[in-house]
């Protein structure tokens, strides 16, 4: 439905400011207001209609011809509507047109009028929506920040990291030491990403394998990453924490869980324009999954689609022993998204 037919009052104003116009008509070709009222009056819901066609086919270089076209028989057409309408009204008070080429000519000037006056509505509705996206997207984005920080900061993680430590540090001073440098590096370098909205995917991956490495030394053997890493994706930008979450699940909800432990797959590729993160980690089939993993997943899914709108999309679910997540979203610059931030 058009906005203006959905408000009573936003419709009684768009009729309120067809008085001024008719005014107009009734000083230039002379006609009386009681032949211009009744015609003007239908006319205006008539030059509600294109906004249906500029909806349906908005402005592209590509399509500007078959667009004047549409548009231009269309205002002809209310031209000869208007024109119509003023010989009816007319004949009702018995008083024939003086003027009809006039009448016909600003027929269509107004109908293309209201042409233009509606993809102008159309570009500000879009406008207010991108910047309403870009507003959500950093919302997303420190809401992310803050839910990651969270998570790398429990008493459950920090308990495991300290108590793997504590161990190390009676058998193993060097290891030891080790652990406490990678686990400094990762919550350094969580933080300096948690505070940017885009990052190219390198910087992603590599807070990825800075979390990998604190866990591999906690469990030792159990723990096993390949990877596969396209190097032609690697400047894409991505939002700011997005794919370690993941892998901080593959790891919590998959590897952890199993006595012999598992090993996490990472495999990054570029086909065409679009880039393909796959997360794989083995699982027990028999376990439960656990609700808040599907919690994580629906708030990447949500990042992603604010951010990428539908060009993005986000796949998950176990595959046998083994529980993959399929990201897939364009592949942008940082220089160039920042330029348009």
């Amino acid at each position: 439905m058009h906005p203006i037919l959905s408000s009573g009052k936003r419709l009684l104003l768009y009729l309120a400011s067809w008085a001024p116009i008719l005014g107009l008509l009734a000083l230039v070709t002379g006609e009386s207001i009681a032949v211009l009222a009744p015609a003007g009056l239908l006319y205006a819901f008539l030059c509600l209609t294109p906004w249906y066609v500029c909806r349906a086919r908005p402005l592209h270089p590509s399509k500007a011809f078959s667009i004047a076209l549409t548009h231009g028989v269309s205002a002809l057409a209310g031209g000869g509507f208007l024109l119509g309408a003023l010989v009816v009204s007319a004949a009702a008070i018995d008083k024939p047109l003086s003027s009809a080429a006039p009448l016909f000519g600003m027929g269509v000037l107004l109908y293309l009028l209201s042409v233009g006056t509606h993809y102008a509505g159309l570009a500000a509705e879009a406008s207010r929506e991108s910047e309403r996206r870009v507003a959500e997207a950093r919302t997303l984005a420190r809401e992310a920040e803050l839910r990651s920080l969270r998570l790398q900061l429990n008493p459950h993680f920090l308990f495991n990291s300290l108590h793997s430590i504590s161990a190390l540090a009676t058998l193993d001073g060097a290891r030891a030491r080790e652990m406490c440098v990678r686990l400094a590096d990762f919550l350094r370098g969580s933080l300096a990403l948690g505070s940017r909205d885009n990052i190219p995917l390198r910087e992603e991956l590599a807070l990825a394998r800075r979390y990998l490495e604190v866990e591999q030394v906690r469990f030792g053997s159990r723990l096993r990453v390949e990877e596969d890493i396209d190097a032609a994706c690697e400047n894409c930008a991505v939002p700011a924490l997005l794919v370690q979450p993941l892998v901080e699940n593959a790891v919590k909800h998959g590897i952890a869980g199993l006595l012999e432990g598992g090993t996490i797959r990472l495999t990054v590729g570029l086909a065409g324009a679009t880039v393909t993160v796959a997360i794989e980690n083995e699982i027990d089939p028999g376990t439960e999954p656990r609700p808040n993993l599907g919690v994580g997943l629906a708030q990447v899914r949500r990042r992603l689609e604010v951010r990428f709108a539908g060009a993005a999309s986000l796949q998950a679910g176990p595959e046998g022993n083994v529980y993959r997540v399929v990201l897939r979203f364009p592949c942008e610059s940082p220089m160039a998204v920042s330029s348009r931030a």
